[in-house]
C-alpha cells in the first residue's frame, strides 16, 4: 500500500450508521483498504464486488480480535459503528459484553497492529456518571477507550438517528418520522437533534482522516468529541 494510501478497519457495518460508513468509504479517494469483520456480509459486498473491499464473517464475536490481528495490511484507522439494543442482545449484561467489551478488544488489537486513529460512534449525552443504561454504557466504552492510547481517538456524537433500520424499534421510530418531516420544512428544524446516517457517516470519515493528517481541532489533538452541531459542519464539508 502505497504511503498515502490509508487501510481502515471497520466493526458494525451491517448496521445503519456502519452501513453508511462503508458505502462512504469505499468511495472516498484517500481510502486504498477497507476490512470489515461481521457477524453477517455487509449489504456493500451484497450488491456488487469491490476491490477494496475484504470482508470476514465471523459469528463468534470473541474472537473478532485475532481476526483484526491479522488484517494484513494491518489498518491506520480503525472504525466502530458496533451496537445494538438490550431487548436484542437479551439484557443489559449482553449489551455491555458485545458493546463494551468487543469494542474495547477489537480496538486494542486495532492499536497494536499499527491503528493509528480510532472513530467511535457513540452517542449524545454519553456519561459513565448517567443514570440512563444507555448513557452510561456508552460513556464507559469511551472512558475505556481514552485509555488505549491511540494517537487519535474520535467520539462522533449523534442525537436521534435518521433512516431506515432493519429491525423494529417503535419508539425510535416515531423520533425518526418526526424528524423526516420537520426536516422537509428545513434542515434547521432537525439538525441540531437528529441527523440523518449519512451524515453521521460523513463526519465520522472526515474527523478521521483530519486526525489522522494533523487536522483535528487545537483543543482535541487526541481526544475529538464530534457533536452534533459538528457532525452537520462535517458532513457539509465532506
Amino acid at each position: 500500500m502505497a504511503n498515502n494510501a490509508i487501510g481502515v478497519a471497520l466493526l458494525g457495518s451491517t448496521g445503519l450508521v456502519g452501513s453508511h460508513i462503508l458505502t462512504n468509504l469505499l468511495t472516498h479517494s484517500s481510502v486504498a483498504r477497507v476490512d470489515t469483520i461481521s457477524r453477517r456480509t455487509p449489504s456493500a459486498a451484497e450488491s456488487s464486488p469491490n476491490v477494496k473491499l475484504t470482508t470476514v464473517i465471523e459469528t463468534d464475536t470473541s474472537s473478532w480480535p485475532s481476526k483484526i490481528s491479522q488484517l494484513s495490511p494491518p489498518p491506520t484507522i480503525f472504525f466502530s459503528a458496533l451496537g445494538t439494543t438490550r431487548s436484542q442482545a437479551g439484557g443489559l449484561e449482553n449489551q455491555s459484553k458485545l458493546e463494551l467489551d468487543t469494542n474495547i478488544e477489537c480496538a486494542k488489537a486495532a492499536r497494536d497492529a499499527g491503528a493509528k486513529v480510532y472513530v467511535l460512534i457513540s452517542s449524545n449525552g454519553a456519561n459513565s456518571a448517567s443514570m440512563v443504561p444507555y448513557l452510561k454504557l456508552k460513556g464507559q466504552i469511551e472512558e475505556a477507550a481514552k485509555q488505549l492510547g491511540f494517537e487519535h481517538t474520535v467520539f462522533v456524537r449523534p442525537g436521534i438517528i435518521v433512516g431506515e433500520r432493519g429491525e423494529s424499534r417503535p419508539a425510535e421510530a416515531v423520533m425518526r418520522f418526526l424528524a423526516t418531516s420537520v426536516g422537509k420544512i428545513h434542515s434547521s428544524l432537525k439538525d441540531g437533534w437528529a441527523q440523518d446516517a449519512d451524515a453521521i457517516s460523513k463526519a465520522s470519515l472526515a474527523a478521521g482522516l483530519k486526525s489522522l493528517a494533523g487536522e483535528a481541532p487545537a483543543e482535541s489533538e487526541k481526544v475529538w468529541i464530534v457533536d452534533q452541531a459538528e457532525i452537520i459542519r462535517l458532513a457539509r464539508e465532506e
